[in-house]
């Protein structure tokens, strides 16, 4: 098995698949019917609510099944934020927090509400007492994630639920990556997640609302799951959704233990195996089966690419696999290295075979991308009064911080390189390199064309 992207989609577990078929005869009429078919359909509906509530630890009547874990983040923040509009329209997010999240927050921004978005350190971890300096007379809800999506850090949901409660205010959880593993700890209000994170189909999501949370569903009414998720629901998809997270949670203790040694074994080895190579996220405070790293001076999509025809699915939060040139805002807020990013997040079940295999391939992926980037001619360099200037305009990702690894050697120790770049992602990826290479990252400064990114040589 190939697939290293788990934490995209999870392959859809044997037992989902036999709920699947199984509950396809039974439940395919309408639960709000009385006659025999619609009964059949509540019971499996019902049924599968209280499995999914045992999961995740709170009473079956909190627990509204959604069409996506997006739609109920969604509904989730609209409904906290309208049923506490007489306190204000202030809201709290971690910078890391997965899309869903910040375009709702965006979204508040545009109406005239308030966000406060709290920073991290560079393992992607926010410090709760940051929480609670954001934290304001106005605030309606925060919003923070068990664990993070692309580098597998975990967060302090517990503290932070508790300075919140402290103040009144709702905590909303982003659960998608970690439900799986484990309940949330915590004190929290509300939660989210999603079936296809954990092995369920797709297009099945969860919202949790907590008894005494002031929650006040928007858009049109709509008598299915209290108000808070119009439409028929997906009987078959729900079932065997429920029936896999009960499945998953029944495994994961064992698969957790045996996942963490593979992603450790990865941590470890890759940068022996690959130089330059920057392993992110949490040492330990991590999801069991996330490995995060960014090699130097590679083009993320490239390697992708080279990864893909040796057989591994990975993916990547590199500015090159995206069409918007930009870094990943869960790399920029960490603060390090975007470049030639990849992600791998291990399925259950995968052997310590495919793992071997995987770091066999991985440093001949690698070195076949920097071959192929090659080095820039010597017309890209200028000598200042002042510094070493590197033309890199026009230039993307990676070639702006190649050209600087090439000549900080032109420069006598305490020399100056002098950067021009207008590709966002050096503003990361530079100092990302400084920090990586002991040399010290001076600032940037305003050009004619883009930014001057400037450098001092330290060794």
């Amino acid at each position: 098995m190939g697939y290293f992207d788990a934490a995209s989609a999870a392959p859809l577990h044997p037992i989902a698949r036999q709920a699947l078929q199984a509950s396809l005869d039974e439940g395919w009429a309408d639960p709000a019917r009385l006659y025999r078919e619609g009964r059949r359909a509540r019971v499996l509906l019902d049924a599968a609510r209280e499995a999914a509530a045992e999961a995740v630890g709170c009473r079956p009547d909190e627990l509204a099944f959604t069409s996506s874990g997006t739609r109920a983040v969604h509904s989730g923040i609209a409904g906290a934020l309208a049923g506490r509009r007489r306190v204000g329209r202030h809201l709290i997010v971690s910078a890391v927090e997965h899309s869903s999240v910040l375009h709702s927050a965006e979204l508040l921004e545009a109406s005239g509400g308030a966000v406060t978005q709290v920073p991290v350190d560079r393992a992607g971890r926010v410090k709760p007492s940051a929480y609670g300096e954001a934290l304001r007379a106005d605030t309606a809800l925060a919003c923070l994630q068990s664990a993070n999506h692309e580098v597998g850090t975990e967060q302090p949901v517990a503290e932070v639920a508790e300075v919140c409660r402290a103040a009144g205010v709702p905590l909303l959880v982003d659960a998608a990556q970690s439900l799986g593993w484990g309940p949330v700890d915590g004190d929290w209000s509300l939660l989210t997640a999603s079936a296809h994170k954990w092995g369920g189909p797709s297009g099945v999501g969860l919202l949790v609302v907590r008894k005494g949370v002031r929650f006040a569903p928007q858009g049109p009414a709509d008598e299915r799951e209290s108000g808070r998720a119009a439409g028929f629901e997906n009987i078959p998809a729900i079932v065997a959704a429920a029936a896999s997270l009960r499945a998953v949670r029944a495994e994961a203790a064992a698969e957790a233990v045996r996942l963490r040694e593979l992603t450790e074994r990865i941590r470890a080895r890759v940068p022996q195996l690959v130089p330059d190579v920057e392993v992110v996220g949490d040492p330990v405070r991590r999801l069991p089966g996330v490995v995060t790293f960014s090699c130097l001076y590679v083009d993320g999509e490239a390697l992708l690419h080279e990864l893909d025809r040796e057989g591994f699915s990975v993916s990547s939060g590199s500015s090159c696999t995206s069409s918007t040139l930009t870094p990943s805002h869960v790399l920029r807020a960490m603060g390090v290295l975007s470049e030639g990013n990849v992600r791998v997040s291990l399925p259950a079940g995968v052997t310590e075979e495919d793992v071997e295999r995987f770091l066999t391939v991985l440093p001949g992926a690698v070195a076949t991308v920097r071959e192929k980037l090659g080095a820039p001619g010597s017309e890209a360099v200028v000598r200042e009064a002042d510094a070493l200037v590197v033309d890199s305009l026009g230039k993307r990702c990676p070639i702006p911080v190649i050209e600087l690894a090439k000549v900080i050697g032109d420069v006598p120790v305490g020399g100056l390189v002098r950067v021009l770049s207008d590709d966002e992602a050096a503003r990361l990826d530079i100092p990302a390199w400084c920090e990586m290479r002991g040399q010290e990252y001076v600032g940037e400064e305003p050009a004619d064309k883009g930014t001057a990114y400037l450098i001092r040589r330290v060794c």
